[in-house]
């Protein structure tokens, strides 16, 4: 049985969607609980959640990786699957995950797809077949077994950006890792709020920047300052 992670803060607009989605994709029903760790939203992101039967928490420190710690420390089942508000798993998509764990998979991740029909996006969607980690990001949601995930420490709370990078390097490091080949979807609201190729390219800075050395808060402030959002 898998138990489902999903961090938020101020997702109303995506979160009952995603719930839904999730229910209704599960057709096997494999799915033993919903964890929604929110950051003290200040929308309806809360009551959304509960009104479709996710057990909501709070967290007394945002961010992404301490509020997928947080969920993981409360989670019940063998398997932990890490989902972002705004992203649609495929059907059937726990029967796949548990058929690669029955096959001595550890770890792994979907593909990725944005509800948003652009040929860049569809373009930059296309690598996330190859398993590199350059070509691995969060939204393609992340399912590991619990105890690889207490093995290599959790999601490394220093990182406040590309901590979904930090945890798949390790995970590779200590097993399997796979990528299902149909994809989840994701929303592409950030590159349509700050331009397609604009927000592409602040990515793929961030990313070298990272790979350079540079500090976690310097990283946060670069991506802040490019970025026009209130949340990572």
């Amino acid at each position: 049985m898998i138990s489902v992670i999903i961090p938020t803060y101020q997702e109303e607009s995506h979160i009952k969607a995603t719930l839904k989605a999730l229910r209704n994709n599960d057709i096997a029903g494999l799915i033993a609980e919903v964890i929604v760790v929110d950051a003290n939203s200040q929308d309806n992101t809360i009551d959304w959640a509960k009104s479709e039967g996710a057990k909501v928490v709070i967290c007394p420190k945002k961010g992404r990786a301490a509020q997928m710690n947080y969920g993981a420390a409360l989670a019940t089942q063998h398997i932990l699957y890490f989902l972002h508000a705004d992203t649609i798993p495929p059907p059937g998509f726990t029967q796949e995950i548990v058929a690669l764990f029955n096959q001595g998979t550890s770890a792994g991740c979907f593909r990725l797809a944005f509800d948003y029909p652009h040929w860049f996006l569809k373009a930059n969607c296309w690598f996330t077949r190859f398993n590199l980690n350059a070509f691995r990001f969060g939204d393609q949601s992340l399912f590991l077994a619990k105890d690889k995930f207490l093995a290599v420490g959790g999601f490394c709370e220093k990182h406040l950006v590309l901590e979904d990078q930090h945890i798949i390097k390790q995970l590779s490091q200590i097993g399997s890792f796979k990528v299902i080949k149909r994809p989840v979807i994701t929303s592409a609201r950030k590159y349509l709020e700050n331009g397609i190729y604009k927000t592409q390219a602040i990515f793929f800075l961030v990313y070298i920047l990272y790979n350079l050395g540079l500090s976690q808060t310097k990283l946060e402030s670069t991506y802040r300052k490019l970025i026009r959002q209130d949340k990572l």
